[in-house]
């Protein structure tokens, strides 16, 4: 019975010129995007498995899409980011002068949402929220100005502890209209390195200005963290001495099992992704024949500076002998590896099963613990297929 309920659960541009050697799409590709759409207001919808890997930079529009409320419409001339709070000199920052005055920081940063793969974590007991598959994630080079360069010129107030994001949009929630928010350790959004800023205020995606669907003008790009620290339509950044008291941070994205005002209240935030991996082809329900198939998907090592995913095993006997997978591109921190495996699959073969193991030597679990919001799925990914 569990098998069928898997089974039902999972059916359902071009890259810069310096990144020489990965994968990339092909025109005829991009004329045939065909999103699983969860909801068109708000805008939900996941890239389809066999189309997400087809490059190792992901095409804006097959970029997976999550939304709490219809996108703003916002005119750029009129767009104003608020830094205030806890700050020295507080700032109203348009556009134009972001993008003139701030240096421009580029960076490819893989994104996920922490529901991905959440259709799969009812198979235990049934979750609410968008059901994903496993389509909720994508890579992207963003480009920005540093967080840390905005809460510098502002200037950093001691005391100071968080970063709160706030977002344009309108959510209406039981208590009133409240914009989606998110907050971050301030000692994450200073975090800088040569190649990889420690939180980016996002104006550009892969070259392009975003849409509004991705957030227009400007969204937060925050590596290694989950996408719902990524708040689209920003409009005002707040340091403070404590985590944003926004529903998205006190009352969502945490870990909880009974939903009690107590286990909300004493539950972190979520804040990295984890490690991850997902079979892409075959897809779930794909009829094969008996002999060589090839296998192909992508593993995501956790949200945590200078992980990488060093290793992808696959089986097809339920985890008794494993295949070791071939990578097709190579190591970056808060990046995917895409991989690639040539298999035996027989008659008595029902799943293929995939786990992955980071560089610093931990393994996808084979199980995980339910959680009432079904964030953080990643038990090994189980892909059933018909040989016959």
């Amino acid at each position: 019975m569990i098998d069928r309920r898997r089974f039902l659960a999972q059916t359902g541009m071009v890259a810069p010129l310096w990144l020489a050697g990965f994968p990339t799409h092909s025109a005829a590709a991009d004329a045939s995007v065909d999103m699983l759409v969860h909801g068109r207001v708000p805008h939900n919808a996941e890239t389809r498995l066999a189309q997400l890997i087809e490059s190792w930079i992901t095409p804006n529009e097959r970029f997976y899409i999550r939304s709490h409320a219809p996108a703003p419409k916002i005119k750029v001339e009129d767009f104003q980011l608020s830094v205030e709070g806890m700050v020295e000199r507080p700032l109203q920052i348009g556009l134009d002068q972001l993008q003139n005055e701030f240096p421009k920081q580029t960076s490819v940063v893989t994104m996920t949402c922490a529901g991905n793969r959440r259709s799969e974590h009812s198979l235990v007991k049934t979750v609410g929220g968008v059901p994903w598959q496993a389509g909720a994630i994508g890579n992207a080079e963003w480009a920005g100005a540093r967080l840390s360069d905005l809460l510098q010129a502002a200037g950093i107030k001691r005391g100071a502890k968080h970063v709160w994001f706030e977002g344009l949009d309108e959510i209406k929630r039981p208590g009133g209209v409240i914009p989606f928010g998110a907050s971050i350790p301030l000692e994450k959004a200073l975090s800088d390195s040569e190649s990889m800023p420690g939180a980016l205020a996002a104006y550009e995606m892969n070259g392009k200005p975003l849409s509004p669907d991705h957030g227009f003008p400007l969204r937060t790009v925050v590596p290694g963290y989950i996408g719902a620290r990524g708040v689209k339509w920003l409009g005002k950044i707040v340091l403070r001495d404590r985590p944003s008291p926004n529903h998205y941070v006190a009352k969502a994205y945490k870990l909880v099992t009974d939903g009690t005002d107590d286990e909300w209240s004493g539950a972190p935030p979520i804040e990295s992704f984890v490690i991850n991996s997902v079979t892409c082809v075959p897809m779930t329900g794909t009829g094969l024949r008996p002999g060589k198939v090839t296998a192909r998907g992508y593993a995501l090592a956790p949200g945590l500076a200078g992980r990488t995913v060093t290793k992808v095993e696959l089986s097809t006997d339920g985890g008794q002998v494993w295949t070791q997978a071939s990578f097709t591109t190579t190591a970056r921190p808060f990046c995917w590896r895409l991989w690639k495996a040539e298999l035996d699959v027989s008659l008595e073969t029902s799943e293929l099963v995939v786990r992955a193991t980071d560089s610093a030597g931990n393994l996808q679990p084979e199980s995980v613990a339910w959680n009432l919001k079904g964030y953080l799925f990643n038990a090994w990914h189980r892909t059933q297929v018909q040989v016959q």
